[in-house]
Formats: C-alpha cells, structure tokens, sequence
C-alpha cells in the first residue's frame, strides 16, 4: 500500500507543498517595518497553516537550510524552518531534511541547477501542473520520499538517484528494500541502520560490580581490601 508523503520547499512568501499528482504555494506578506511581536505572529500562524496542509502523513520531506543566502529575512526564515519541523516531529511525523544541492541533482542530475532547470525536468516527469519553482523543489522532494520508499512516482536515471544517499533520512520509517549505501557502504540502507544499531546495542559498558582504576590513579576498593586483611 502506498504511503503519503508530503514535500516541502519552506519560504515565508511562497512556501512550497507537493502530494502526489498536486502541489500548491502557501505564504505570508510582511514588512521590514514589523515589530518583532508581529514577526513572531506572522511566523507562527504560517507554520500552523502549513502543518495543517501537510498533516497526517507517513513521511514528511523537507529542504534543509541554504546556509549561504543572505538578508533581512534569513533570520525569519531559519524561525519558520524550525517553526514547522518542531510541530511535524510533535505530531510524530518522521521528517526527512534535504540539501538543496540533493534536491537539484535528483530532480535535473546536476546538484547546482538552477530553478528554472528543476521546474522543466519535474513537471513533465511526473506529469503534473506546476504554478512556479517552489511547487517544483516541493514536487522532487516529494519523489525522493517516494523514491526512498522504494514506492518511485516514475522512473528516475542512476545518476539523480545518487542524491538519496546524501539525505538525512529518518531512522523512524526505514525503507522496505532501496539499494542504497551509505558512507560508502556498499550494504543496501536497512541494512546499514540495523547493523549500526547492534553495534550500539553489543558495545560493552564497565560493570558496577567490578570499578576498575585508570593508569596512573590509586585504586581505593583494593587499598581498603588490603587494610581488612591485615
């Protein structure tokens, strides 16, 4: 059975959201006058309406943080992105983050497309309407959660799919069975996590019982076992 995902390309003026065969373009007006009460209201009342349109669903894919814009709004911005991955997690949506360079390369096979390139590969791959570029970064999202699921919305070449191995995927909702290696793993993906889980389960930790001292330090417990023997 298929499973709803929901992608996110998070913007205050224009924040895009994809399910599939739809996407739409939600946002909010501001000024550089506003007071940073009415920023806080604006950032909180288009984080509940987003949340809104995405929930409930299985998984939620959303672009990470462009650490390299600039402006009055970047600070607003990194609010709303935070804003809306908190309510996601609170509603125990597993939640997905995706670089934008990620985004790109699954959606044109070229991780520094721009904009326009990533509207005219996604809308007739996927054959689907798309009003601007934050509907079509939220659309390849959107495939790549599917894709992730091993439940593709259309065939996509190897080379974009290298882009999923470079996502920061939820250990919540592991895949069925997509064949992708991380950290240069050749192991499928599941397989990697559970590996990685029974390492963690299997490390040994000092026992209560036995406190054994460090190099260079006094052992109290056998200085008091010698004082009652003599």
């Amino acid at each position: 059975m298929s499973r709803i995902v929901r992608g996110l390309d998070l913007s205050l003026t224009g924040a895009g959201i994809a399910g599939a065969g739809w996407a739409q373009t939600l946002g909010s007006k501001g000024k550089r006058t506003d007071t940073y009460a009415m920023r806080r209201t604006r950032l909180h009342r288009l984080a509940g309406r987003i949340v809104e349109a995405v929930a409930p669903c299985d998984l939620a894919v959303v672009e990470g943080p462009s650490y390299g814009s600039k402006g009055a709004g970047t600070w607003d911005r990194a609010g709303l992105w935070w804003l809306v991955v908190d309510r996601l997690a609170a509603l125990d949506i597993p939640v997905a983050v995706v670089t934008p360079t990620a985004r790109a390369k699954y959606a044109t096979g070229n991780g520094r497309a721009g904009k326009q390139a990533v509207v005219a590969a996604v809308g007739p791959r996927y054959g689907v309407a798309l009003r601007d570029d934050n509907q079509a970064d939220a659309y390849a999202l959107l495939a790549m959660g599917h894709d992730w699921l091993d439940e593709p919305l259309a065939p996509v070449p190897v080379k974009n799919r290298q882009a999923l191995a470079r996502v920061e995927w939820p250990l919540l909702l592991p895949p069925p069975a997509v064949q992708l290696g991380i950290e240069g793993d050749d192991r499928p993906y599941p397989d990697t996590v559970t590996a990685a889980s029974q390492r963690a389960r299997r490390k040994p930790r000092p026992s209560a019982e036995q406190p054994t001292a460090c190099p260079g330090q006094v052992d109290a417990l056998a200085l008091v076992a010698e004082v009652n023997a003599a």
